[in-house]
């Protein structure tokens, strides 16, 4: 007798419901857990809430949208991070929605639905989903714009040109890699004769000025600052530096898919003798433009995102890792044929809880026991809203004023830049990435200057004493980390620079 679990026949008759319920679990699972777990904001959080208090209109960073986003958020749950964590958490949530839909018009909805599962196992949706900014943005604008893509190549729907316009005027304000991605749209419009026949009309005109007056503001700005140079090409004697470093970003995101090749082998009829005993996922035929439409975007942003990222020696892939890797699911569901043998369910289930699952437990043992096995930092350990209200606390009780502004340490000036009066953050080792306050600025309204201590003098790094002079230290101040274990304290030092009198 075949067996069906009952997790296959939701599949089969409701798949929306299905997709609905593991997003927001998931959703759930990383809205909590930082909650719970985090002392200080992941990732560079706290910077991106810094920068997007100012409210520019670009940045060093790139564009702004995600650091406008950011601040409305913070400023919406009460000065709280709980805010911005819910946000990434909504576009977590609205790609995966996105995506369902790409794939549903693709495939169908049961196959959709394994299309879905499938891209949830991938590392980069998970604990990294928590760190909002550009790269976390850019995802569910990533996923609505293929869709509306499919919508106006695939099924020729005019009607998709309007939210196309707008998911890529916001994707242009998101990340600088957004004009890649367009054009690895464009490339496959061009490159295919349905293609060619949607851009044979005034639509794609009309498109194209919304988008013009969507990101007008930013553009005078990149014309102004002066930004659009290329990064230098490497020299003859760094390439091949250089292609060790491509090859680590590409096996990067080869090994965050494990999860999906783990289920594929698991799935596999080689060690199953009576096949036709498991449960079936049918779709109709697809269409052959939808095969190369989800192979072109399965492999194109991971592969030209890790060249690029490689040639001109960028820390991550150009795009994001959640970009790059979107499409993975759904290009292993085409590839897998009309009909999908779900062999093995219970391991199966098992295998996709602990991948989604996994980078959670990862974090929890990384802050609980972490600090008593190894003397490494755990980033998110460090109070950071200890730390802001103390030295926002010590500015004002000295000077009779609140804080304005806050130098330094980057990732602990960036601290104090959250507490609830807002200072502004000043680099002081880089002041062009912050214009909004130079050094001069600085000692005029005054501040506080922090750096991390080494011992109880609490003289000040010889860098930022340059920067500084006169600086008077106070004695530092030493904080507990969530869980210390077999860590010192955190002792800060810092200085008050009083404002200057009008």
């Amino acid at each position: 007798m075949r067996f069906t679990s009952l997790v296959v026949e939701l599949i089969r008759a409701r798949p929306r419901l299905v997709v609905w319920l593991v997003v927001l679990l998931q959703a759930a699972m990383w809205l909590i857990l930082p909650m719970l777990l985090y002392r200080s904001p992941p990732g560079d959080i706290a910077t991106v809430l810094a920068f997007g208090r100012e409210y520019q209109v670009g940045t060093w960073f790139g564009p702004p949208l995600a650091f406008w986003l950011a601040d409305i958020a913070f400023r919406a749950a009460g000065n709280h991070v709980f805010g911005v964590y819910l946000l990434a958490q909504i576009c977590a949530v609205v790609t995966f929605w996105g995506f369902y839909q790409l794939a549903r018009a693709i495939v169908g909805g049961q196959q959709a639905v394994l299309a879905v599962l499938l891209s949830m196992t991938v590392v980069a949706f998970s604990s990294p989903g928590v760190e909002f900014g550009p790269l976390v943005l850019a995802r569910p604008l990533w996923a609505l714009l293929l869709l509306h893509s499919w919508r106006l190549i695939g099924q020729n729907r005019r009607s998709a040109w309007f939210a196309w316009s707008i998911e890529a005027g916001l994707l242009l304000l998101t990340t600088s890699a957004a004009l890649g991605l367009l054009l690895l749209i464009a490339g496959f419009a061009v490159a295919t004769a349905r293609g060619r026949r949607t851009l044979m009309s005034l639509d794609p005109l009309y498109a194209l000025l919304v988008i013009v007056v969507l990101v007008l503001p930013y553009l005078i700005w990149v014309v102004r600052a002066d930004v659009l140079a290329m990064p230098p090409l490497p020299a003859i004697d760094d390439l091949s530096g250089r292609a060790m470093h491509w090859g680590g970003l590409l096996g990067g995101l080869l090994l965050a898919t494990t999860g999906i090749v783990l289920m594929v082998i698991l799935n596999s009829g080689a060690f199953v003798r009576k096949a036709e005993e498991a449960p079936i996922i049918y779709r109709r035929q697809i269409d052959p433009l939808a095969r190369q439409f989800v192979y072109t975007f399965a492999i194109a942003p991971a592969l030209f995102g890790s060249l690029i990222a490689g040639v001109f020696n960028l820390e991550r892939v150009t795009g994001g890792a959640g970009v790059a890797l979107l499409m993975s699911g759904l290009a292993v569901i085409v590839a897998t044929g009309d009909l999908v043998y779900l062999r093995r369910q219970r391991l199966l289930r098992t295998v996709w809880a602990a991948a989604v699952a996994a980078p959670a437990f990862v974090a929890i043992a990384a802050t609980l026991f972490l600090p008593w096995t190894s003397g490494a930092e755990v980033s998110t350990s460090l109070p950071a809203r200890t730390i802001a209200h103390f030295f926002g606390d010590s500015f004002e009780r000295r000077t009779n004023q609140r804080l304005r502004a806050v130098a330094g340490d980057p990732q602990l000036a960036s601290f104090v830049a959250m507490d609830k009066g807002r200072p502004h953050l000043l680099l002081d080792a880089t002041p062009e990435r912050t214009p909004w306050l130079s050094l001069a600025k600085f000692n005029e309204t005054g501040g506080v200057v922090l750096w991390r201590a080494s011992d109880t003098s609490g003289a000040p790094p010889p860098e930022i004493a340059r920067r500084f002079p006169g600086l008077v230290p106070e004695v530092p101040r030493a904080f507990e980390w969530m869980v210390n274990g077999r860590q010192p304290l955190l002792r800060v030092g810092w200085a008050i620079v009083r404002p200057k009198a009008p």
